[in-house]
C-alpha cells in the first residue's frame, strides 16, 4: 500500500493537529454549508463514473439520493434569491459526512480493473 498525503496527515498527530483547525477554517469560508449542501452534493455529474455512483447509490439508499436532490433544490433557490438558509438549517460539520465517495471509490476501482482486463494481451503458447 502506498503512503498518500492523507494516511499521512491522519497518522501524524503534529500535522493532524495543525491541519484540522485550517480545514474547518477552510469548509466554513466555502459557504456551501450555509445553503443546505454537503460537500459530497459539489461533486460534478458530468462523469460516467460519478453517474455509475449515483446511480448506485440511488439503489442502496433512495432515502439519501432524494436527500441529495432536495439539498441541490434548496441550494439552487438560495442562489436565485440570493439569501442563505436560517441558521438552524445550516449543514453542521458533524452532519456534513461522505455518503457518496464510498461508491465513487468502488466504481473507480471496478472502471480500473475493467481497463486492466481490456488491455491483457494474450500471448500464445506453441
Amino acid at each position: 500500500m502506498s503512503i498518500t498525503l492523507k494516511s499521512l496527515v491522519q497518522n501524524c498527530k503534529l500535522l493532524n493537529s495543525l491541519l484540522t483547525p485550517v480545514a474547518k477554517v477552510y469548509s466554513s469560508a466555502a459557504g456551501y454549508q450555509k445553503i443546505g449542501l454537503r460537500y459530497d452534493d459539489l461533486i460534478a455529474e458530468e462523469s460516467e463514473l460519478v453517474q455509475e455512483a449515483l446511480r448506485r447509490l440511488e439503489i442502496a439508499e433512495p432515502r439519501e439520493a432524494y436527500d441529495r436532490a432536495y439539498r441541490i433544490r434548496v441550494a439552487q433557490q438560495c442562489s436565485l434569491t440570493h439569501t442563505l438558509l436560517p441558521k438552524d438549517q445550516w449543514v453542521t460539520p458533524e452532519t456534513d459526512k461522505r455518503y457518496l465517495q464510498p461508491y465513487i471509490d468502488q466504481v473507480a476501482a471496478e472502471f480500473a480493473e475493467r481497463g486492466d482486463f481490456d488491455n491483457i494481451k494474450v500471448v500464445p503458447r506453441h
